[in-house]
């Protein structure tokens, strides 16, 4: 297999990470208000992503896989409101552990990350063609 195909699909894999990082965020803006249902309950938990690396013997090469999606255990905030259904026996409401701020530089982040990847694609694909256009 030559280096521009290997190249790739090494940046197709750290699209396709990329990808699963701005939905989980995307998840996590969306429920950035989501209290309990319930009164005491838990409020929505906000979710991270984990990355590893993973051999493809048959590229040879290292390509980033996502490990796995988690929840984050930090606490969370209160906010007296006795009269939110969700409100506890005295009357604070947990609030979700996401920061809006935290996950649009996060989300800033993976839209970069995912445009590297795809320019190593469109840099790879035009060497191709150089090369095929230099062997006519």
């Amino acid at each position: 297999m030559d280096d521009l195909s290997i190249s790739s699909k090494v940046a197709a894999a750290g699209m396709k990470a990329q990808a699963t990082r701005l939905r989980v965020i995307a998840e996590n803006l969306a429920n950035a208000d989501s209290t309990s249902e319930y009164a005491g309950g838990d409020p929505y938990r906000r979710k991270v992503v984990s990355f590893q690396n993973a051999l493809d013997r048959e590229l040879e090469a290292d390509l980033v896989r996502v490990k796995r999606i988690y929840e984050d255990r930090s606490g969370f905030e209160t906010k007296y409101d006795p009269t939110h259904p969700a409100a506890d026996g005295n009357g604070y409401v947990a609030q979700p552990n996401v920061n809006p701020l935290i996950e649009m530089m996060d989300m800033r982040e993976a839209q970069r990350s995912y445009e590297a990847n795809m320019n190593v694609i469109s840099t790879s694909r035009q060497m191709m063609v150089k090369t095929l256009e230099l062997l006519k």
